[in-house]
């Protein structure tokens, strides 16, 4: 591929996103698209009002905006999450700022002389010019090293500094906010089953006997879901038919229509329906309650701490029963997945990690399609009819330049939603682990197939037997490496660019808008499917772009500067999607920070790995010397963070959670705190009865108390509790 090329690719996907930043700066002025484009703002109903003629001018006062707000007001907007996803944005802005610097002024010259030899002019030169191929066997290849030296050091500082301060931030927006109901709670699975009694009584007697002094209360789970509303809805609907035959004595269905007399064999009962939990006398709710009760509760305790200690301990010598882990926040819980049996968690995690397996080889089909469209040579002996389309200049520049990444974009679309349902199989109790846990397979499945696949690209059967050598592979990586770095350069202007001007334009939500209010007639503007940030799809594209920075730096140094105006546009792009069109329906704590320091690191040492097959195939020694203590240094300081950071964002420090507990016992605030915890946890809708959300045994002498309350209300009969318990 030469400039040329290159070129016709950036000009293509600069004039795409010059399209759609410019209709999006319309389209965001009109009413009839505000649930598209401010649906944080209707969610909050805040409206704003513009004139009539600004409305169909393109203006950039959105990224104005997006420039001047602050990271308190991110903080408060979009919460921890959104912060971190900021700074990854803005670490990435920094290290690659000074990555290009550097690589522009000593790596870049050295690869274009590397070799004696005449140049042609710029436009008509080949890519491969620029990179370290060009390099011949036998430089000494300092500027590389000194480079990748430099970049170390300034990603390693930088990567400190963020880890510390996003460490100190989550802090203090733990000790700062209000007071949070997961900090008194746990989540308790693997309830062992016993015939005389219910869940609920089982779990009260557990708690009651080994937590006496900090045990609040409870609540319990019960099966959800729409199969299991289904049932629900049958068997009521079968009850209520079955009563209102029975007391119509002779229906007649001519009497009804004809006489004008009144027949009972038909009833509304969608009141009935509505209020299933008040239909029926009190034998009949407690039996109901116990059938819908799973072998899942949630656990209240009196403090913070005390909830902590009961999280992190083993309950019995079995560890399969009485499973406890800190509750989610009450927004966060997957429910669907809290009904399901904890020893069948196991069985579905294997089975999650062999499909994702499986769905990673599938694809590369399409991975080697779309690599197959760089060779014009191949393309020529498939498809002998497109020999003369080929040979047209303009046309090889945009197969070669363009097409090859936009079809591995398209295909990569379908990932996500993949790996979302994979992580739902899983078994995640809450929405954040559930992202979480899908942000790790995307990743790790985009690192695969976007990168190593297309550098060994080719049949499938050599993309699997390149790896049979494990003593063999930098060096073949140092080979294939610089060779694919021109794919690479058209990937970030396809996937990067253009990507941005498709999330912000928002494509789909403005289809289903258009659709809903000029085909269907329907001009209502209710938010009842507001949009989350989808870290699960960004989080990974965002570190893959960075992995593939380090990767190229010194190998094909010009991917910097396409990079580099990337991570610029999405600073803006993103921020200005939090601020107005995602809504933040609970906090995951900044848990993505580690993701991004563990990739970053990863790159780092990956680069420098197959730096040192570089430098060993150009027969640099020197270089290769001084590559393997930069190595070893990486690998200490990712350990170091690993020790110092790590802990902070895996649990809250149990000195923080006494201090929070002193403070609101000094307020008054803990009596509210109880109070309110018991309507937290609502497995039901808000506008059901209160009496769903808990078992209909629960009567006022069990719902929560204040301690003085319990401490007196406890039962006294305790004998032979060890035992009962232990489940053998």
């Amino acid at each position: 591929m030469d400039i040329a090329a290159l070129l016709t690719s950036a000009g293509i996907n600069i004039v795409l996103c010059v399209v759609l930043f410019s209709l999006y700066s319309i389209l965001r002025k009109q009413p009839s698209n505000v649930n598209v484009y401010f649906g944080r703002r209707l969610a909050t109903r805040r409206d704003k009002h513009v004139d009539l003629l600004e409305r169909f001018v393109p203006s950039p006062t959105w990224v104005m905006k997006a420039w001047e707000t602050t990271q308190d007001e991110i903080l408060a907007l979009g919460g921890m999450d959104a912060v971190v996803f900021s700074r990854m944005l803005v670490f990435s802005v920094r290290v690659f700022s000074v990555a290009a610097i550097i690589c522009t002024i000593l790596v870049l010259p050295a690869n274009y002389y590397g070799q004696v030899r005449k140049h042609k002019d710029i436009p008509f030169e080949s890519l491969e010019v620029f990179t370290i191929e060009n390099v011949k066997e036998g430089s000494r290849l300092w500027a590389h090293c000194l480079a990748l030296y430099i970049i170390t050091a300034a990603a390693c500082t930088l990567l400190y500094f963020e880890y510390k301060n996003i460490a100190n931030l989550r802090l203090v927006h733990i000790i700062g906010s209000a007071p949070n109901p997961s900090h008194f709670s746990i989540l308790v699975r693997g309830i062992p089953w016993s015939p005389e009694e219910s869940y609920y009584d089982t779990v009260k007697k557990f708690f009651s006997y080994y937590y006496a002094s900090t045990y609040l209360s409870h609540q319990m789970v019960y099966k959800s879901g729409t199969v299991q509303k289904m049932k629900d809805d049958a068997e009521l609907m079968y009850k209520m038919l079955g009563d209102s035959l029975g007391k119509t004595c002779k229906p007649s269905f001519p009497q009804c229509c004809f006489c004008g007399g009144s027949t009972n064999s038909f009833k509304m009962i969608s009141n009935e329906l509505d209020s299933m939990h008040g239909r029926t006398g009190y034998t009949d709710r407690h039996i109901d309650a116990r059938k819908k009760e799973c072998a899942a509760a949630f656990v209240f305790f009196k403090s913070r701490y005390a909830a902590l200690m009961a999280a992190q301990n083993l309950q019995t010598s079995n560890p399969m029963l009485w499973v406890t882990d800190l509750a989610p926040e009450p927004n966060d819980v997957y429910w669907t997945n809290l009904s399901l049996p904890y020893k069948q968690l196991w069985v579905r995690k294997i089975a999650t990690v062999a499909s994702s397996v499986t769905f990673m080889l599938v694809f590369l089909i399409p991975v080697t399609f779309a690599q197959g469209l760089t060779q014009l040579d191949k393309l020529e002996k498939m498809f002998p009819f497109l020999t003369e389309i080929l040979q047209k200049k303009f046309m090889s520049e945009v197969v070669i330049g363009y097409l090859p990444s936009a079809i591995l974009v398209l295909f990569l679309c379908a990932v996500p939603p993949v790996m979302m349902l994979f992580s739902a199989v899983e078994g995640s109790i809450s929405r954040s682990g559930r992202k979480k846990s899908a942000c790790y397979k995307v990743l790790y499945f985009t690192i695969w197939n976007v990168f190593f696949v297309n550098v060994f690209a080719g049949s499938v059967i050599s993309q699997l037997s390149v790896f049979s050598s494990i003593t063999e592979l930098p060096a073949q990586l140092a080979k294939a490496v610089p060779a694919q770095a021109t794919f690479f350069t058209t990937y970030v202007l396809s996937s990067g660019w253009a990507s941005l001007a498709c999330e912000i334009m928002q494509l789909f939500p403005l289809f289903c808008n258009l659709f809903q209010r000029f085909v269907l007639r329907c001009n209502d503007d209710s938010m009842d499917g507001t949009l989350s940030f989808p870290y699960h799809t960004e989080v990974p594209r965002v570190l893959l772009f960075g992995f593939l920075g380090f990767t190229c730096s010194i190998l094909a140094p010009l991917i910097l500067p396409f990079l580099l105006f990337y991570f610029f546009l999405a600073y803006l792009v993103y921020r200005n999607q939090i601020l107005n069109v995602y809504v933040t329906k609970y906090d995951g704590g900044g848990q993505y920070w580690p993701i991004a320091h563990n990739t970053t690191v990863f790159s780092l040492i990956f680069a420098q790995v197959i730096a040192l097959g570089v430098f060993g195939l150009k027969q640099s020694t020197v270089a290769s010397g001084f590559t393997i203590p930069l190595l070893l240094g990486t690998l200490l300081f990712h350990q170091y963070c690993r020790e110092r950071f790590l802990p902070v964002f895996r649990n809250t420090a149990a000195q923080v959670l006494i201090d929070m507990d002193k403070r609101d016992e000094r307020c008054g605030r803990m009596k509210d705190i109880y109070n309110e915890l018991h309507t937290a946890y609502c497995q039901f809708s808000s506008g059901s009865s209160q009496s769903e959300c808990f078992s209909s045994h629960h009567d006022e002498s069990t719902r929560v108390h204040p301690p003085q309350d319990l401490e007196t209300g406890k039962e006294n009969s305790k004998n032979d509790m060890s035992s009962k318990f232990l489940g053998f």
